[in-house]
């Protein structure tokens, strides 16, 4: 059986996973700054358990040892999930969608806000799957390139699809299949989290801004335009605007984008990189226009009505936290019931209006609407067709490939 190399950070990888939870995607807090990656600081242990000596060899995927569910004896399960991630009551005591699922299957669910990041969270989990015993948790969520991670080293579950008739219909095309986990084997989203080109309209002088050739290019803008600190949102939109799938490009492509993006800094087009400061800067304008992460858009729009939005006709970069068993979990089929609840209309509006993010199941627009029309109607969190259409993942990348790029990213944008 082929053996994975040890699944060590390195330097470029470690800078970056620093970059993104200081000032990046994970410096986003839930609700006020809509997170998009992982919240929270970076901890010693956490980061030292991703780069310390490396990772078992494990078996593939699928090949793990089975665990024993004991589902049908105990009606319970354990979900770890990231905080203020689920819809709670307006006193705050309760947590409405997860209520719901006891009532009905008499399934107790005992949730816990326990994923500050996702560095660290791994920490937490990895000494327990590693020696292939129970973490203590049935259901966690995580974002893709960790669920990828968990699934290629073979320590999530495969899903049972009979257990899953409403996630299956109506788990929407653009988060389908992934390159980690085709078909969604092992895996269903939670939320999805876009990137998009974000503008204030006073400070263009009336001008719509909706590609990144503008971006890097229109001289009304120089000196004004912001671009993202994380390497998949800056070169995955820069990739799509030149024509290249962000799902497939070779090394000679990423090269082009760097190459693409380092013009628009040595022309002064590019103001600076930025982690999810832009926002201040936008509402101001001294931003013109930047690329963004869709839940901070929805906020500063509640407060300011000069800040829009733009799908670029090449596309747009979506990426998503991910519900898995975890290997050994003892309560399979009940985390596969709690998963298939979410999946439910009227429970996947009842979650989508409370937390804003790009909503995975399809069809959801009425039972939405039922709740705040003007929710059921943004395509920020309700992407139509013709903007589904148009989501882009960036792929799975190596090792090696991760180093080499970060890299070359760092050097870009002088961290």
């Amino acid at each position: 059986m082929e053996q994975y190399e040890p699944d060590s950070l390195s330097a470029a990888q470690t800078a970056a996973i620093r970059r993104s939870l200081t000032s990046g995607r994970g410096a986003l807090t839930r609700r006020s700054m809509l997170r998009a990656g992982g919240v929270g600081a970076l901890t010693v242990g956490g980061l030292a358990s991703l780069s310390a000596c490396g990772i078992p060899p494990a078996k593939r995927e699928g090949q793990g040892p089975a665990s024993t569910d004991v589902s049908a004896k105990e009606k319970s399960l354990s979900f770890s999930n990231w905080t203020e991630y689920m819809d709670v009551s307006e006193d705050e005591k309760s947590r409405p969608t997860l209520e719901a699922f006891t009532k009905r299957t008499g399934i107790k669910v005992k949730y816990t806000e326990d994923i500050n990041d996702n560095v660290e969270f791994f920490g937490k989990v990895k000494p327990q799957l590693a020696a292939g015993q129970d973490t203590g948790r049935d259901l966690i969520c995580v974002t893709d390139w960790l669920a990828a991670r968990i699934i290629r080293l073979g320590w999530a579950q495969k899903l049972d699809a009979s257990n899953l008739p409403h996630a299956y219909a109506n788990l929407s095309a653009q988060f389908r299949s992934p390159d980690w986990d085709p078909g969604r084997a092992y895996s269903y989203p939670w939320t999805g989290i876009s990137t998009v080109i974000a503008y204030n309209i006073k400070a263009t002088g009336g001008k719509k801004v909706d590609s990144v050739t503008q971006l890097l290019d229109d001289p009304s803008l120089k000196g004004r335009v912001g671009f993202l600190t994380e390497m998949r949102d800056s070169v995955g939109m820069t990739l799509l605007d030149m024509g290249k799938d962000p799902g497939k490009f070779t090394d000679a492509d990423y090269d082009a984008a760097i190459g693409r993006l380092q013009k628009g800094v040595d022309k002064k087009q590019i103001r600076r990189f930025t982690g999810n400061d832009y926002t201040s800067d936008l509402d101001k304008g001294d931003i013109a226009a930047c690329l963004a992460w869709a839940g901070d858009i929805i906020q500063l729009q509640a407060d300011n009505p000069d800040i829009r939005f733009s799908i670029p006709s090449a596309g747009y970069i979506t990426s998503s936290d991910n519900l898995l068993v975890p290997a050994q979990a003892r309560h399979k089929t009940n985390a596969e019931r709690l998963i298939d609840h979410y999946y439910e209309l009227p429970v996947a509006a009842q979650l989508a209006a409370y937390i804003n993010y790009v909503c995975p199941v399809d069809g959801v627009k009425d039972e939405l609407a039922k709740i705040d029309p003007e929710l059921a109607n943004n395509t920020l969190i309700l992407p139509d067709k013709a903007m589904a259409k148009k989501s882009r993942a960036f792929r799975s990348l190596t090792s090696a490939e991760e180093t080499a790029y970060e890299e070359k990213f760092a050097k870009l944008i002088g961290a």
